[in-house]
C-alpha cells in the first residue's frame, strides 16, 4: 500500500500528564494515536456535512485505525478479516519520562465560591493527577514539562492523507493530550519538518450550529452560533508563563460554574447529607459535567436513572496555543465543542439548550478575564 511519510516536532505547552503503567509521566505513542483519532471523526463528520452513518464512519475507522471488532471486514482478495492492524503507523524519536519530577512551589490561589481561603488554580483544573500534599503535588512521580519536545513520525496510506492532514491541523489548534486536557493541560503545538508540507486547515467545515450539533452524543464538530461566528474565545493578553495563564482559566472556568448556583429542592427528593447534598433530579449545573463534588444525583431520580459510575465530561475546552505574533508569549483558547448527552442521562433538549446559551453568553461578556472571539 504506497505510504505517505510525515513528521512534526511536538511541544508541549503546558505539563502533561501520561501515565505509563506505573502512572508516571512518559513520552508514549498510543495518546497520540488517540487524539488523531478523535480529530479524524472530526474531519470525517465534516466531510459528509455532518450527515453521518455511524456504522459506516466506524467501519471506514476500523479499516484505518485497526480494529478487532468488525464483522463485515474483508482484505484484498476479499477474504474475511476479524482484526486487523492500523494503516497509520506512529513513531516517537524519545520514549522518555517527563522532566518534571516535582510541582512548582508556587500555585496562586484563586476565590472560590464553595472554599473559604480560595483554591489553587493549578490543582482546581488538574485535580487528579495533582494532589494536595502541604500544597499542591504530583501524584505520580513523573510528569512531561512544559517546553518539552519530541519529533513524531507518522506513515499514513496515500488516500488517507487529506483527512489525517486536516485532523493534525486541528489538533495544533484545539489538541491537548493526557489527564486533565480537557483543562488545558498537555496542549500541543505541531511544526512540520523533513520536508513535510505546513499544516494548513480548510474554511471552517469542522464547524456546526451548536444546537444542530446536539442531534449527536459523541464530539464531532466546534460549535458555531446562530451567525455562524465560531464558539472559540481567546485571552486578549498573552502570557510569559503557563502558570499566569493557567490561573486566569481557572478563574474563567470558576466564574462560569459559579452563574449556575445550587439550591436544596426538597420538593424534587434533595436530601442533605454529611458529604453535601444528594439531588432528586439534575439541576442546571449537573449539565456542565458531573460528576460534582458535594452535589450528587440519586440513583433513581425523578427523570431517568443515572448510573452511581456515570461520566458526563465538560464539552467546554481549554487550550493554550503560543502568540501568533510571539512565539515565546501563550495565550488561552475556551472553545466549545457540542454533542447530546448520552441517553442514559435522559437529557432534555430545551435545558441542555439554555444551559450552554447562557455559558455562551458569559464567555462573550466575561470581565474578570478579557476574552475576544476569534474568527479561527
Amino acid at each position: 500500500m504506497p505510504m505517505t511519510q510525515l513528521a512534526y516536532t511536538v511541544r508541549f505547552e503546558t505539563p502533561a500528564f501520561l501515565g505509563n503503567a506505573d502512572q508516571a509521566g512518559q513520552w508514549r505513542t498510543p495518546p497520540f494515536k488517540a487524539l488523531l483519532r478523535q480529530w479524524w471523526r472530526v474531519v470525517y463528520a465534516a466531510d459528509y456535512q455532518h450527515n453521518v452513518d455511524l456504522a459506516a464512519m466506524r467501519r471506514e475507522e476500523g479499516r484505518l485505525f485497526g480494529h478487532a471488532w468488525l464483522d463485515d471486514d474483508r482484505d484484498e482478495r476479499g477474504r474475511p478479516v476479524a482484526a486487523r492492524k492500523s494503516g497509520i503507523r506512529l513513531r516517537l524519536d524519545t520514549w522518555d519520562a517527563g522532566k518534571l519530577r516535582s510541582w512548582p512551589a508556587s500555585d496562586p490561589r484563586v476565590s472560590h465560591p464553595e472554599v473559604a481561603n480560595g483554591v489553587g488554580s493549578q490543582l482546581y483544573l488538574g485535580y487528579g493527577p495533582l494532589v494536595f500534599r502541604n500544597g499542591t503535588a504530583l501524584k505520580a512521580n513523573a510528569a512531561i514539562q512544559s517546553g518539552e519536545i519530541a519529533t513524531l513520525a507518522l506513515a499514513v496510506p496515500d488516500q488517507a492523507v487529506p483527512a489525517i492532514s486536516k485532523a493534525l491541523w486541528l489538533i495544533d489548534r484545539f489538541g491537548a493530550l493526557g489527564g486533565r486536557s480537557r483543562n488545558g493541560w498537555g496542549s500541543v503545538s505541531l511544526a512540520p519538518v523533513q520536508g513535510t508540507p505546513r499544516l494548513e486547515g480548510d474554511s471552517g467545515s469542522w464547524l456546526r450550529p451548536w444546537r444542530d450539533a446536539l442531534g449527536f452524543d459523541w464530539p464531532h464538530a466546534v460549535g458555531a452560533d446562530d451567525e455562524g461566528r465560531p464558539l472559540v474565545w481567546v485571552t486578549v493578553n498573552a502570557y510569559d508563563d503557563w502558570k499566569e495563564l493557567v490561573r486566569d482559566l481557572a478563574i474563567i472556568k470558576i466564574g462560569i460554574r459559579k452563574n449556575f448556583r445550587f439550591t436544596l429542592d426538597a420538593a424534587a427528593g434533595d436530601t442533605q447529607t454529611a458529604r453535601g447534598i444528594k439531588h432528586g433530579r439534575p439541576q442546571r449545573r449537573h449539565w456542565l459535567s458531573y460528576p460534582v463534588t458535594n452535589h450528587s444525583i440519586s440513583p433513581n431520580h425523578r427523570q431517568g436513572t443515572w448510573p452511581a459510575s456515570a461520566r458526563l465530561p465538560n464539552t467546554l475546552r481549554f487550550k493554550v496555543r503560543p502568540d501568533a505574533d510571539d512565539a515565546k508569549k501563550l495565550r488561552g483558547v475556551v472553545f466549545h465543542v457540542p454533542c447530546r448527552p448520552p441517553a442514559e442521562f435522559a437529557p432534555e433538549r430545551t435545558t441542555i439548550e439554555s444551559v450552554w446559551a447562557k455559558v455562551h453568553g458569559l464567555l462573550d461578556q466575561f470581565g474578570a478575564v478579557t476574552l475576544e472571539r476569534i474568527a479561527e
